[in-house]
């Protein structure tokens, strides 16, 4: 699964990565831990372009009478996705990217586990397939956006820390991801491929990413296997 990942841009290099000429989002800081539940940044396309806004970490299906069921709907199991009643919809007409620079999982070393942060080789950003619904409360009185984040197998990088992993979409594959006339899950299969070892790299991290009160730089900084701060 993805549950915890990074997004430490400035919001003006995440408006020019992904083409965005103006945004609601007032104000980004860094996020160190991002977490579920939560508001995160996503892109979606309005047909003409892309927009930048938030959407809360946990899809919450349209049907749902309870909107807790969002906790179960962190991420959505490619293999799967377009068979499942909560996301068989938004797989077809309802997509988002979600930036990120790095993301979290937590390797098993003897009876502990040992947190791993993995990023791109060159740092830069990536997006995470999404998809993303709207929630109307059965009163009416309040709407919600939310997401997930869609997984597939482990490559030969995360195959030793965990058995799943986000779905890293390339650069070029972006648009067709956004594309609301692509509305046939085969077409979407040929994206659903690990994310290439060679262009990642993992380190350990330190446990303080284990909380979510913890959302400061010293959740990223690399440490040695003995707990100790390591300077790159």
């Amino acid at each position: 699964m993805c549950g915890r990942y990074t997004i430490t841009v400035s919001l003006e290099e995440l408006m020019i990565r992904y083409m965005i000429g103006e945004t609601k989002v007032p104000y980004h800081r860094p996020k160190y831990n991002v977490a579920p539940g939560q508001q995160v940044l996503a892109i979606i396309s309005d047909g003409e372009r892309n927009r930048l806004g938030e959407l809360q970490w946990g899809l919450i299906p349209p049907w749902a009478e309870d909107p807790k069921i969002g906790n179960k709907m962190l991420n959505a199991r490619s293999e799967t996705a377009a068979e499942k009643p909560a996301f068989k919809t938004p797989l077809r007409k309802k997509r988002c990217l979600i930036p990120a620079d790095g993301f979290y999982e937590w390797k098993k070393e003897g009876s502990s586990k040992q947190p791993m942060r993995i990023v791109r080789k060159d740092r830069s950003i990536f997006s995470m397939a999404g998809l993303y619904e709207s929630w109307l409360a059965p009163d009416g009185t309040t709407t919600v956006s939310t997401c997930t984040i869609m997984t597939t197998s482990p490559n030969e990088l995360m195959a030793p820390i965990h058995d799943r992993m986000p779905v890293i979409l390339r650069e070029e594959d972006e648009p067709f991801w956004l594309d609301r006339n692509v509305q046939d899950p085969q077409a979407l299969q040929r994206l659903f491929h690990p994310f290439a070892a060679e262009e990642l790299e993992a380190y350990p991290v330190s446990s303080v990413v284990g909380s979510v009160k913890n959302d400061t730089a010293e959740c990223i900084e690399p440490i040695t296997p003995g707990g100790q701060l390591h300077l790159w």
